[in-house]
């Protein structure tokens, strides 16, 4: 392909936003075979298919995601154009794309993404939630400016990265008012027994819990893991259970979910990275997030 047509892209861009081809067409207002043979020649410039049919629904392949997720780049960038050149605005904003794994728990996320939005330049952040790996790779390709992480980068995984540790942090057990109330007395050893609600057991945190239960001689009865420890959250604000988050975001927990203080310990660290593929941060946004949670959040 020596060239991209970018009619066909934007209807294909189009009929993956909508979602069928007829409503592509009335959106567009061209006719059905139009787009269908404009479709036809996007694919045979790539050499390759970018939807598949499931029942009656167009469904995007894999090569197709991709294609869409550069379309969506592309076709944003020309709406900015088109605002700055009709004097919409001041300049295209600095971009900070950060990927954000399912098991972190957000309200980290937010107080330590939120000196992005402070400073001088006109930012415009997107968060990616996926999986670990998911991520990495797209770090790798530069889709992603960081990833946020609960562990430094692996160096099992074929990606290089570089891992800026923000800070550390102990553990705090959460339950309703009712459960705090039985088992804060005597606490840790409470915990033998008590119902607990976990991270799924891939996660840092799980496994420094684990190593703990064991040096203590606890053994706690888990009745939930959680890839996304809102959802853990949750559950735990219901009554099903006590639930650990971190110490740093104690009292956000607290109040966002209504519960109590269980008890704390140190002897479990929470770490949290944030993963690039430069050694030394020069993006405006990355560096503010770095400084001020070692400056603030984790001090």
């Amino acid at each position: 392909m020596d060239w991209l047509n970018y009619h066909h892209l934007y209807y294909f861009w189009m009929v993956a936003r909508e979602g069928s081809i007829a409503r592509a067409a009335e959106q567009l207002q061209l006719a059905h075979p139009t787009i269908s043979k404009q479709l036809q020649q996007l694919e045979a410039s790539f050499d390759d298919k970018l939807f598949k049919r499931v029942g009656r629904n167009l469904v995007l392949t894999d090569f197709g995601q991709t294609v869409f997720g550069y379309a969506e780049e592309i076709f944003a960038v020309g709406r900015e154009l088109q605002d700055t050149v009709q004097g919409r605005s001041g300049g295209r904003p600095l971009k900070f794309v950060v990927g954000i794994p399912n098991v972190l728990p957000k309200l980290i996320c937010y107080r330590l993404l939120k000196p992005a939005f402070e400073i001088a330049e006109d930012v415009h952040v997107v968060c990616h939630e996926a999986s670990h790996d998911d991520l990495m790779a797209d770090l790798a390709v530069h889709r992603l400016d960081i990833v946020m992480s609960d562990a430094p980068a692996s160096p099992t995984v074929n990606v290089r990265a570089f891992s800026h540790l923000l800070g550390e942090c102990g553990v705090t057990f959460f339950a309703t008012a009712k459960l705090a109330k039985k088992y804060r007395r005597n606490f840790p050893a409470s915990l033998d027994g008590a119902p607990v609600l976990l991270p799924v057991e891939r996660t840092a945190v799980r496994r420094e819990l684990e190593q703990w239960f064991y040096s203590a001689d606890i053994h706690p009865r888990v009745i939930g893991e959680f890839d996304d420890t809102a959802l853990m959250k949750v559950f735990g604000q219901g009554g099903i259970g006590l639930f650990p988050a971190p110490s740093v975001i104690e009292r956000e927990v607290s109040e966002q979910y209504s519960v109590k203080v269980v008890g704390r310990t140190d002897a479990v660290r929470e770490r949290f990275y944030a993963l690039s593929v430069e050694r030394r941060l020069r993006h405006p946004a990355v560096v503010a997030v770095c400084d001020e949670a070692r400056r603030e959040l984790f001090e």
